[in-house]
């Protein structure tokens, strides 16, 4: 059994082993496949691993011994799901292995947009503190959370498990679901969207992209929310219209944004958002946390050995 894995890189980047993987077959694993080479290097498997490298129809049908898609991520828009199915390979994804540590990394920017610890620090080192003539300084307003309003727009276990950090931290507890479906949630106000961003001191976005969600806050909906509110985005980068971000930080409309995505990753050296005020910008991160990956390779394991033994798990197709 022929197994490659075309983009192994960012999810083990040298720190885990794919010795499990590498047991189950001839195994090749790749750093990178640039798309134009991944037909030549999947020539002759039947079991591909993915994270990034897209497998569309063209793709697919110029593999003829392939069996199985592993997507080595939550989001498998990267597989045309249908045309695999029509060929009869299998398409897989791992679910729920990042949960804590992307709620994690919203309070990371939360706090960060709070307190500019990086901010602070920089001055410190620069000597400004040693200058001062009080025993302290701050640069910019600090913000205390407790009492602060949370509007968590996705409701699923993402979602959840930021409302209940913000909970811990003192926070009254708005949300919302896309899907129109949201149950009940205890210590959790359930809310239109219109107005968890009109009453919403921090906007989480937890919601997947769909046609329906894409550009979900928009110049229009940016002017709803408070002046003092600040945006974190850990969800996808096309739910948010990057100009009307921009321009709503610059001016003064918004207070800040919290963003570990982009609609383009990398970011174009144009991007609005790379120069817009208090914007904090991590390298979409949050999944990446060691204990993160270990749990997404070993899941991404088990996928492939189910395969193998016939059993359906985390299929997608």
């Amino acid at each position: 059994m022929r197994i490659v894995v075309v983009d192994g890189y960012t999810l083990n980047p040298g720190d885990l082993s794919w010795a499990a993987l590498e047991a189950l077959g001839d195994c090749t694993v790749h750093d990178r496949t640039p798309p134009e080479r991944a037909v030549e290097r999947c020539g002759g498997a039947e079991i591909v691993l993915t994270n990034k490298v897209a497998f569309g129809e063209a793709v697919l049908a110029a593999l003829p011994d392939l069996r199985y898609v592993g997507v080595l991520a939550t989001g498998y828009n990267i597989v045309d799901a249908a045309a695999a199915a029509r060929r009869g390979v299998v398409v897989t994804n791992v679910p729920a292995y990042s949960t804590d540590s992307v709620a994690q990394l919203v309070f990371a920017h939360l706090l960060e947009l709070a307190h500019h610890v990086g901010g602070h620090s920089e001055g410190v080192r620069g000597g400004k503190w040693s200058r001062c003539a009080d025993f302290a300084y701050w640069d910019w307003p600090l913000v205390e959370l407790a009492g602060l309003t949370m509007g968590v727009v996705g409701f699923g276990r993402i979602g959840r498990a930021v409302a209940r950090l913000a909970r811990a931290f003192g926070m009254e507890v708005l949300a919302c679901d896309v899907r129109g479906d949201l149950p009940g949630a205890e210590s959790v106000r359930l809310v239109p969207m219109d107005e968890l961003f009109a009453r919403g001191d921090v906007v989480s976005l937890h919601c997947p992209l769909t046609p329906r969600t894409r550009g979900l806050v928009s110049a229009e909906r940016l002017a709803t929310m408070k002046p003092t509110a600040f945006l974190i985005n850990t969800a996808r980068g096309p739910l948010v219209d990057e100009r009307a971000l921009a321009d709503a930080l610059n001016a003064g409309r918004l207070a800040g944004a919290g963003l570990d995505v982009l609609s383009s990753e990398p970011p174009a050296a144009d991007n609005p958002l790379l120069s817009a005020r208090n914007c904090c910008i991590t390298p979409h991160v949050a999944w990446a946390t060691r204990s993160a990956r270990r749990r997404l390779m070993a899941e991404a394991v088990e996928n492939v050995r189910a395969f193998l033994a016939g059993w359906k798990r985390n299929v997608v197709s």
